[in-house]
């Protein structure tokens, strides 16, 4: 059946229609206007035909009064950014505590004056928050001074904690909703994409700044990158979330292709690693330094995996794509297994240990995790089934993310003893 045929057969089924348009665009244009005579139902023609002939008028900076809260927000991320310059803070100390609060304050902010959030849940947020720079602030170090590995597991998972919490202000009245948990997990995604190419662009521009300064000997690196680059860096969050915000037609085309470009090549690149591995005998087991890394590698991998999903839910997915995050979600089943064994062997030898507790905790999590998603992608792909199924068992965990990341902040330090 030709695509005019399907396009005439489903004018009274908009489910079916929208998908036959987001399939093929440009076709679907030309053969619908081809159509004009044959359309009885002229509603449906006028909406599609003013919907067909829409053009967008490019980027968009938002309202005066929008622009006024994203220069707020900022200013308010940069003053937090600029707290050990102020007050002659260690700024080791002050950025390895405090740097998910420089991100998470000024967003929470953004998002309860974005989505009108009530004074209750505004409070119970607040508290949260503030409770949480209280106790990473005045959290001892090693009762004999020397570095407490709780420490570092709590300031390493506190971001996840208020990553969690601070969905809460993003979901709005349905915390419940799946759908909604899932938009959460695309725009941060999106958020990632954007501060990427934001990134990308600041970074070649300081390099030409500070060189061409450099030119007419004038050293300006310092003074650069203690004023200009922490306050980029400070802001990017919120400018990368309003330009999500208002201009998602960009973005909705960015994200699904990046996703689409990286998930083949990384699932490539892995593959190839794990064979160079077996074939020359890397031994992971006794590298503490290379088990670290690879765990690291799982978690990229994994973020990557979940990210071209909660991607491909809002475009169509092929059978080719679907087949690649498969076969990556088992690579990296694979990666996951090698390090958990690895963890293991290093309990069974020299005992546990905080880090060793936390890694392999979190081990389990992601491969539990990995091998629900890997059953959900292959039942898609041999049964046609819905993807928005994977992308529920995605969300599902996301509760049990936040409950360990509470876990290792606050009750790690207490069971070890700060050690």
């Amino acid at each position: 059946m030709d695509l005019k045929k399907i396009i005439l057969k489903n004018l009274n089924n908009p489910d079916k229609l929208e998908k036959i348009y987001q399939s093929n665009k440009l076709a679907f244009k030309s053969e619908f206007f081809s159509l004009s005579s044959k359309i009885k139902d002229k509603k449906i023609y006028s909406y599609w035909k003013a919907r067909l002939n829409y053009t967008n008028s490019g980027f968009s900076i938002g309202s005066r009064k929008e622009l006024m809260v994203i220069f707020l927000c900022s200013l308010f991320a940069v003053i937090i950014a600029n707290l050990p310059e102020i007050f002659s803070i260690d700024e080791e100390f002050f950025y390895t505590r405090n740097i998910s609060f420089i991100v998470f304050s000024p967003l929470a902010i953004y998002f309860i004056w974005k989505k009108r959030t009530k004074i209750k849940k505004i409070l119970i947020i607040s508290i949260v928050i503030f409770s949480s720079i209280l106790y990473i602030n005045f959290l001892p170090n090693h009762p004999l001074n020397k570095e407490s590995d709780t420490l570092i597991l709590a300031c390493l998972h506190l971001p996840v904690f208020l990553w969690t919490t601070f969905s809460l202000l993003f979901f709005g009245k349905n915390i419940t909703s799946h759908k909604e948990r899932l938009s959460f997990i695309k725009y941060n995604g999106d958020l990632v994409v954007i501060s990427g190419l934001i990134l990308l662009g600041g970074g070649i521009f300081s390099g030409i700044t500070v060189g061409l300064f450099e030119l007419i000997n004038i050293d300006i690196e310092e003074f650069y990158f203690r004023y200009i680059v922490i306050t980029g860096l400070a802001s990017l969050p919120i400018i990368g979330t309003h330009i999500i915000n208002k201009n998602p037609n960009i973005v909705d085309k960015i994200s699904p292709f990046i996703a689409k470009l990286f998930s083949p090549i990384v699932l490539i690149t892995l593959s190839i690693y794990i064979g160079s591995i077996i074939f020359f005998g890397s031994n992971i087991y006794n590298n503490r330094e290379f088990l670290l890394l690879f765990n690291i590698v799982l978690i990229g991998v994994m973020a990557l995996i979940f990210f071209s999903i909660t991607e491909g839910l809002s475009t169509t997915m092929s059978k080719i794509e679907i087949s690649i995050l498969f076969m990556l979600s088992l690579v990296t089943i694979l990666v996951n297994g090698i390090a958990l064994s690895a963890i293991l062997i290093r309990i069974m030898e020299w005992g546990i240990t905080p880090n060793r507790t936390a890694v392999l905790g979190s081990n389990i999590l992601i491969l539990t995790n990995l091998i629900v998603v890997s059953s959900k992608l292959y039942y898609t792909l041999m049964y046609d089934s819905k993807p928005m199924k994977v992308g529920i068992s995605i969300v599902v965990f996301m509760s049990i993310y936040y409950l360990w990341s509470l876990f290792v902040t606050f009750l790690f330090p207490l069971i070890f003893n700060f050690n």
